[in-house]
């Protein structure tokens, strides 16, 4: 990267990014912030319209040239709360699942599940991100986001958090996200700039959600509690074991097609 030039950075406008990006339009004159669904930032990644992007993890997998650039990510140790499967029937049962279009990760991540659990491999469709999930003929409905946080499960019997079906079958972390670029020269103080933004945003925890509750429908305590306790921000030596153990799993269930491993670059490990 050009010391000169600006650096285009992607991020999510999700409440599990704000922790993330809370300061950095201010660590760096050079950055350039703008916000995206992550699907689309993964393509500008590799288009060439950004320089570094929040990219969901199986989209990293999916990008031979991609590196991780710092150690903040948006990862969970335990409950997520904001990545749900919610179900008709039991577990076992199910046969069809609407996937909430908002988030490939969380997509992989469900069919790696159910097929380790149950030998289920369900036939799948979208479900488009402003679709109410009752209106949805399937079996079980993935839902992320802001929506999962609030998602009526009345007709739903059956409710999964994904973090913690994860954690607690490979006793490892999960990782949803990460800084990633195509760059194989970042700047120094690019990379201390993510790593700075985060810690600033972990230690405002408050003040976020003070600010941000009521725009996503939740109590400032929720919101607090959501982003300090359910989250994990520290990309460290177990989230590189959970993202290789992913992987691993997405190309036996041919999700993913590309078999090299992750490239860090100068990533501390925390």
């Amino acid at each position: 990267m050009n010391q000169s030039e600006k650096i285009r950075i992607g991020a999510v406008s999700y409440l599990n990014t704000k922790p993330l990006i809370e300061s950095l339009s201010q660590r760096c004159d050079q950055i350039e912030l703008s916000l995206e669904l992550p699907s689309r930032l993964a393509k500008q990644l590799a288009d060439g319209d950004l320089d570094v992007a929040l990219i969901p993890s199986v989209e990293a997998f999916r990008s031979p040239d991609a590196t991780i650039v710092s150690d903040a990510c948006i990862g969970c140790r335990g409950p997520v709360w904001s990545v749900k499967l919610i179900s008709r029937r039991p577990f076992g049962e199910i046969r069809s699942v609407a996937l909430d279009e908002g988030s490939r990760t969380s997509v992989g991540l469900i069919q790696v599940l159910l097929w380790k659990r149950f030998g289920i491999q369900p036939i799948v469709s979208s479900l488009p991100i402003y679709q109410d999930p009752s209106t949805s003929k399937c079996d079980a409905v993935l839902v992320i986001g802001d929506r999962a946080m609030h998602v009526a499960t009345d007709e739903f019997g059956y409710q999964w958090d994904l973090g913690d079906q994860w954690c607690q079958w490979t006793e490892l972390p999960f990782v949803f996200a990460m800084w990633v670029t195509r760059d194989a020269h970042p700047t120094p103080e690019l990379i201390q700039a993510l790593t700075d933004a985060r810690d600033y945003g972990v230690e405002h925890i408050d003040e976020i959600a003070e600010r941000e509750a009521a725009h996503f429908g939740l109590t400032v305590e929720d919101c607090s509690g959501y982003l300090r306790d359910n989250l994990h921000f520290y990309l460290g030596a177990d989230e590189r074991k959970a993202l290789d153990l992913f992987q691993s799993q997405l190309l036996e269930l041919n999700l993913i097609t590309e078999t090299k491993k992750l490239n860090f670059y100068e990533c501390q490990t925390s």
